[in-house]
């Protein structure tokens, strides 16, 4: 079945609708019946108190065929509340999980940010060390200036350039 342009007013009423009707035989079978000390029959989705004998029980909610009296009850509560430090352990280890799993993630991370780092060092290091060859070769080489005209490296040019040149290629040549 496909609902087109449903409400969220009638898509709540539904939801509605469909969690009473599914609870319903749920809750009618969480029900105790019991015969009290005057003989009057008792409902109650919960257990008779601990005076009530065993054979005035008449009905026990299915689920909880072996629980009888609040005392029993009260004894699951310390077997539960027992359990709990082991469910604390529980997701204290998940916890644990999460947090060297967001550990390992970083690291991850760092080490990625760390290989580029090195891959762009390692370019600019080559990049350097083609430009001395040049500027040691001798070749000619005209830039521009800040006036947009061209202009050939002199001697004191080249010296230049050539110290800042060294400069790059100690910073990124390691």
């Amino acid at each position: 079945m496909k609902i087109r342009h449903t409400s969220p007013a009638l898509l709540a009423s539904l939801t509605l609708a469909f969690a009473a009707l599914v609870s319903t035989p749920a809750m009618a079978g969480m029900q105790w019946k019991w015969r009290d000390a005057s003989g009057a029959i008792q409902y109650s989705d919960r257990p008779p108190p601990a005076g009530i004998p065993e054979a005035s029980i008449l009905a026990r909610p299915s689920a909880s065929r072996n629980i009888t009296a609040p005392k029993q009850a009260s004894e699951a509560d310390a077997a539960a509340s027992a359990a709990k430090p082991v469910a604390a352990k529980a997701s204290e280890s998940e916890l644990d999980v999460k947090r060297r799993k967001a550990d390992e993630e970083k690291a991850a991370k760092q080490k990625a940010d760390e290989e580029k780092a090195a891959k762009v060092r390692a370019d600019n290091c080559q990049q350097a060390r083609n430009y001395q060859r040049t500027l040691n070769d001798g070749i000619r080489i005209a830039r521009t200036n800040s006036k947009g005209e061209r202009e050939v490296l002199d001697d004191k040019g080249r010296a230049e350039e050539s110290k800042r040149t060294q400069e790059a290629i100690a910073n990124n040549c390691k």
